[in-house]
């Protein structure tokens, strides 16, 4: 069920993410395009080797997710918005933010995953610590 904002899907998590079920989540009958975006866990950083992610969430993530996809379809071009974070410790391979946006054009679509992908990174209270393979750690996005 699509609640007043848009939002079909929307959460922070500790479990695996499905993207298949994000995408189907902003199916709508009007829709030309639904964009979606993954956000896999590599296994390097600024030419530093990772073994594995700590994402840690503060209480409010899942309420500052709700905001970014309301700020997104409050765009009239688009029709359902589906995003999620995952937290807790993850491997090379996993996938820790899953977006998917419709829309009636491609374009529209594209421009608006982006946006939303772009203001989750920048806004929501989640600090990765990475591990890298000497040993070493470190947190990214920490205040």
């Amino acid at each position: 069920m699509i609640d007043p904002v848009g939002m079909v899907l929307g959460a922070v998590t500790d479990r695996p993410l499905d993207l298949a079920a994000h995408e189907a989540a902003v199916g709508d009958r009007r829709a030309g395009a639904v964009v979606s975006f993954q956000g896999v866990v590599r296994d390097h950083d600024h030419g530093r080797a990772v073994t594995r992610l700590e994402y840690e969430g503060h209480p409010s993530a899942e309420a500052v997710l709700r905001e970014v996809a309301a700020e997104i379809t409050a765009d009239p071009a688009v029709y359902a918005v589906a995003v999620s974070h995952r937290i807790g410790p993850l491997e090379i391979g996993d996938v820790a933010l899953v977006a998917a946006v419709s829309t009636a054009h491609r374009a529209a679509a594209f421009d608006a995953c982006a946006r939303l992908v772009d203001e989750v990174k920048a806004r929501l209270p989640i600090w990765k610590r990475q591990v890298f393979d000497d040993g070493t750690e470190e947190w990214v996005n920490c205040p």
